[in-house]
């Protein structure tokens, strides 16, 4: 390694919460982005919802409060639901200010306002979005103003490897990074007086995903590694509606269908979600996705159905147009006939541990997005709140790096990467087998429905299947895919960790061996075990 690359923050991953950072920051410092693909390769760019934030005069931020409390099932911090609700407004007004469109319409008195739609979970209208790509008006926004700003270098095509610790143990921080550099294919390396986590969740690691293929927790298992603390990693929310096609690859059907009237059916027509809640289709996700699940077990289905063919086709067209699009592309005609839906892994509510600031144990380091547990979800997220916590916590973080940030602090010369006992691996096959293989048991053992002797079965596939990762990674030249897989392996260890350690249902978490609820519960927090003696 002879390449080091020098800034005041760099922030890993290119996302909404990454690229918010980034534009409120780059007034004040340099800024690298890091992007493991393009720059809109992320989960953002795919987020067909909305945002949710109280702009209706009929609604309040002490009814998306209780909302958000309900769907978390016992598990939020209310301090910090408070916290981002009352921050919601104030994000979006800053989201339009950059220039994105979300849906207007004009009222009964002849004023123009926001289309809020509203989504499982919530009690009133309150989502902000662009038609049925919301995720795609934000996330290309941003990205071309952070393109247009003369202080933020955008590196595409840039894996990191590990991050990097000071070596003065009284006063233990982050100073930068590893990184690999796909083009080259060299390993180069990154110093910054702050760095930001903002990589995503770890849907990845399930067979089904509605996530991009560059959710594979990398932030959650370089924090680990690192020596931070994560928490609620046993709750995976599974989206209940992605499209089950084989040409569909991970086309997700966003729950705004079921906020305008969507009615989900088994294959023979009848309705069942009032059998499972009495919220039917607008129950939380956690009860969808499980109702569905058990549907198809019963009858033997390989999916249900999603049905909105009893609203008129110009409404349809107009709100879900990238849906209309995408499945009339595939021979079905939303406004006649109903989509075939299956649940896949969608959402990582936990994450690593974060201050209201955004800030991780480890000094100089921080985390924002998908990657972080804030307290916000609970044991189930609510909809469309995720996209808006990324935005908040952009903007805390922020405020904190700008007030805290050493202007004089040294460039530190980070140590040349160890390559000369490493070769090219000539048994890609290996890798790949070890990744189908990992992705296989995690979906059928850590799903939907889960018994203590298939977690433990899962654990003990993830030991073995560690071991053999590392003797490869010790051997070898990195590559994307051995990245991505040691990163899978580490974060399934934690979500098996985690959902061993509940023992109740709760949320997203549900196991036969423990299905009801303990009176008092608490987040599941997993502590390195030679980080212990700093608890």
């Amino acid at each position: 390694m002879k390449k080091q690359h020098n800034c005041d923050v760099m922030i890993v991953g290119s996302g909404a919460a990454g690229l918010t950072l980034a534009l409120k920051l780059a007034n004040y410092a340099d800024v690298i982005i890091l992007s493991k693909a393009s720059i809109n390769e992320g989960s953002t760019y795919y987020a067909q919802g909305g945002i949710a934030a109280v702009f209706d005069e009929n609604d309040s931020i002490d009814a998306h409060v209780e909302d958000t409390l309900v769907a978390g099932n016992g598990l939020c911090d209310e301090d910090v639901v408070r916290f981002t609700a009352e921050n919601a407004k104030e994000s979006m007004q800053w989201l339009i200010s950059q220039g994105v469109n979300f849906d207007q319409e004009t009222d009964n008195q002849g004023e123009t306002k926001f289309h809020l739609t509203r989504e499982g979970g919530h009690s009133h209208r309150r989502i902000l979005h662009a038609a049925d790509a919301t995720g795609r008006a934000v996330q290309t926004t941003l990205a071309q103003r952070v393109k247009q700003h003369s202080r933020i270098r955008v590196f595409e095509r840039f894996n990191v490897i590990d991050l990097i610790k000071s070596t003065d143990q009284s006063n233990e921080r982050c100073i930068g990074a590893y990184v690999w550099n796909r083009n080259s294919e060299k390993v180069e390396a990154v110093h910054a007086k702050k760095t930001i986590l903002a990589t995503g969740g770890a849907s990845k690691v399930y067979q089904y995903t509605s996530n991009p293929d560059i959710a594979s927790g990398d932030g959650i298992a370089m924090a680990w590694r690192a020596g931070c603390r994560v928490a609620n990693m046993e709750f995976n929310q599974f989206h209940p509606t992605c499209l089950f096609h084989p040409q569909a690859g991970t086309f997700l059907l966003t729950e705004a269908l079921r906020g305008e009237g969507a009615i989900l059916r088994r294959p023979d027509g009848s309705r069942f979600m009032p059998e499972f809640d009495e919220r039917a289709e607008l129950a939380p996700r956690d009860v969808v996705a499980r109702a569905i699940d058990f549907e198809m077990k019963r009858l033997g289905a390989d999916c249900m159905f999603l049905d909105i063919s009893h609203k008129d086709a110009d409404f349809i067209k107009q709100h879900f147009p990238t849906i209309y699009e995408k499945t009339s592309k595939l021979g079905i005609d939303m406004t006649k006939e109903p989509l075939p839906v299956v649940p896949a892994a969608h959402y990582t509510c936990g994450g690593v541990m974060v201050s209201e600031n955004g800030e991780t144990d480890l000094a100089n380091l921080y985390a924002i997005g998908e990657v972080s547990y804030t307290g916000l979800h609970g044991a189930n997220r609510m909809a469309s709140n995720s996209l808006l916590e990324c935005f908040v916590y952009a903007r805390s973080a922020a405020k904190h790096i700008i007030d805290t940030i050493d202007s004089k602090q040294k460039i530190i010369r980070i140590p040349n990467w160890d390559e000369s006992r490493v070769t090219d691996s000539d048994e890609e096959v290996v890798i790949q087998h070890n990744w189908h293989e990992l992705r296989l048991f995690m979906w059928d053992y850590v799903g939907i429905v889960r018994t203590t002797k298939r977690l433990q079965r899962a654990l003990n596939r993830v030991h073995l299947l560690q071991s053999e990762i590392q003797e490869y990674y010790r051997h070898f030249k990195v590559s994307n895919n051995l990245l991505e897989l040691r990163n899978l392996v580490q974060v399934a260890e934690l979500i098996i960790l985690s959902a061993l350690e509940r023992k109740e249902s709760r949320g997203l978490h549900y196991t036969l061996d423990y299905p009801e609820q303990l009176e008092k519960t608490k987040p599941t927090i997993l502590i390195k075990p030679e980080h212990n003696e700093k608890s």
